[in-house]
């Protein structure tokens, strides 16, 4: 059988890379190769080689001209050394080859700004979406209840019953669409895959600090129509293991975080539909 491969983009201001190729590899990848962005762009590596991308967290250009504009403008226009392509064509081909791409904190807002979520009727170029800065004015850093939509056709959530506990870290979190239809069509197709909730998972909040960042319909995380695209601003790598738990040595857990069940969901689909 094929092996499976992940994929981690790193470079220009990522800091989650080691992270997310642990949880790839913990969630049943037989590889998860961690490369720089240069590497991509000099042609060394190609996206077409690999099932499942992972845009990680971090401060993309220390988050100058916002929040991983400028990695967006760059992966829009580069092109890859001696080949005649723009890098952008290897993530339309590797999209529509119907692979997974999972953003995470930094990777979701660089998700939005290339226009690849939400992404209606297959327009992955043009950003409709954005993520801004928090409403509290400065950086947060704490554990969130996310309330899942069961409805929602992401591959990433398959066995959530309720919801999940994450950590967050973002001073730009802020979900804000372009006009009350995009935050219509989002909600009428369950594409908002998480919302930022009460610790009972009963109901979406819009109070802080339970909504870190003032969310517009207290949304944390949307996926594509497909459902294998999926970003979150909370980060389901750095919880893939009891001892990631803030309360780790005052509650019993089971042995896997969370987050891991994200991963586990991405290995399998790849087993059953791509490989």
């Amino acid at each position: 059988m094929a092996q499976t491969r992940a994929i981690v983009i790193t470079g220009n201001g990522t800091n989650c890379e080691m992270e997310a190729a642990h949880a790839c590899r913990l969630g049943g990848f037989d590889e998860a190769v961690i490369a720089h962005i240069a590497e991509i762009l000099s042609g060394e590596i190609r996206l077409d080689d690999f099932h499942f991308l992972n845009l990680t967290g971090g401060f993309l250009d220390g988050d100058d001209l916002g929040s991983a504009k400028a990695q967006a403008n760059r992966l829009k226009h580069a092109s890859v050394a001696g080949s005649g392509e723009k890098l952008v064509e290897q993530f339309t081909r590797f999209i529509s080859s119907g692979k997974l791409i999972l953003g995470v904190c930094n990777g979701f807002q660089l998700m939005v700004k290339m226009g690849m979520l939400p992404a209606f009727d297959g327009d992955y170029l043009n950003q409709s979406v954005t993520l801004t800065h928090n409403d509290c004015g400065r950086f947060q850093d704490r554990w969130t209840y996310l309330k899942v939509d069961p409805d929602s056709p992401s591959v990433f959530t398959k066995g959530i019953a309720k919801g999940i506990y994450l950590p967050m870290r973002h001073g730009e979190g802020k979900f804000l669409c372009d006009s009350d239809a995009t935050l219509q069509r989002i909600e009428r197709e369950h594409l908002a895959v998480f919302k930022y909730s009460d610790a009972d998972y009963a109901a979406p909040t819009m109070e802080f600090p339970a909504n870190p960042n003032g969310a517009q319909n207290a949304i944390a995380g949307i996926c594509d129509q497909t459902g294998c695209l999926m970003g979150l601003m909370p980060h389901p790598e750095a919880f893939v293991h009891y001892t990631q738990h803030p309360r780790w040595t005052r509650e019993q857990l089971p042995e896997e975080g969370e987050g891991l069940i994200m991963f586990k969901n991405a290995a399998e689909y790849v087993r059953k539909n791509l490989v």
